[in-house]
């Protein structure tokens, strides 16, 4: 993947809040119509899932090469660098917005009972067996012709019904490499996608698990009891974890120099800073962008 002065980033229907936040295409029409465009390293302000139906290739999310066979889902999501290669490939895509998915009463509770869509934590593909595709083949119909009915009673919620049960059956029947499913009854899956949310919110300004957890109310002893139940990781590790993941971004993607990548990510010395960074990466930050690039 080659730098690029400033990486692309799109948006959903950004200037206009009152058109339907979601959009769905055949894959092969995106990609054609797309085309280079989708094999330069981009990003969204929406959520995307790609369904592989069928070819084999490659898919890049960042700093991370994939391999696509048939029935692979690629979940993508708000900020995530990735690119497609140069393969030809069927099946669909889908794009909505966080508002248009998000039960505006609960909001946790709708994206702990989607629990798919990681911006740094877990895979971003799952697979599906082809004998368990038929339902979700169905339901993608039913979007397709319901996107030629805008008109309909309730057309949006109607959507809205039909992507949430795409996401209920990809959960069933879809297999992901060390995940496990989060539930709204246990009050440590809901401390951790508060916690999550918080990082994602944060984590260019805040960066000792003792503020994330004032923030939450709760003792650090609580919230590492809970991140590392769930993920395996103190949450120390996912904090900088996705301080790292940012810093490569940033070193890649953009002509910030060292110094100015360490202030944006909130690192008052810029020594500090390269220390960091090459305690995780075993490289400065400028020799990881001479490998990169």
């Amino acid at each position: 993947m080659k730098k690029l002065r400033e990486i692309e980033k799109y948006h959903l229907h950004k200037d206009a809040p009152e058109k339907l936040q979601f959009e769905i295409y055949p894959l092969s029409d995106y990609l054609k119509d797309g085309g280079c465009l989708t094999q330069k390293p981009h990003v969204h302000t929406f959520y995307q899932i790609i369904w592989f139906m069928s070819g084999k290739g490659k898919h890049y999310v960042d700093f991370n090469e994939y391999n696509v066979q048939d029935n692979s889902f690629f979940f993508i999501s708000q900020g995530q660098i990735h690119c497609f290669d140069d393969n030809s490939y069927e099946g669909c895509i889908i794009h909505f917005n966080e508002s248009f998915i998000a039960d505006s009463e609960n909001q946790i509770n709708t994206f702990l009972n989607h629990n798919i869509f990681h911006s740094f934590e877990k895979k971003p593909v799952f697979h599906i067996k082809h004998t368990d595709d038929k339902e979700l083949r169905n339901i993608v119909i039913q979007m397709q012709s319901e996107m030629w009915t805008p008109s309909q009673f309730a057309h949006g919620e109607y959507l809205k019904t039909l992507l949430h049960l795409f996401l209920i059956v990809i959960q069933r029947f879809g297999v992901r490499k060390d995940c496990s499913g989060l539930s709204i009854n246990n009050p440590s899956h809901i401390l951790f996608v508060k916690f999550r949310r918080l990082l994602e919110e944060n984590y260019r300004s805040i960066h000792t698990v003792a503020e994330y957890a004032d923030l939450l109310n709760i003792s650090t002893k609580t919230l590492t009891s809970c991140t590392k139940s769930i993920s395996h990781q103190t949450p120390l590790e996912i904090i900088n974890k996705r301080i790292s993941l940012e810093a490569k971004r940033l070193l890649v993607y953009s002509d910030k120099n060292v110094n100015e990548i360490g202030f944006e990510l909130g690192f008052e010395d810029p020594s500090y800073f390269v220390k960091f960074f090459k305690r995780y990466m075993k490289l400065s930050p400028s020799d990881f962008r001479k490998t990169i690039i």
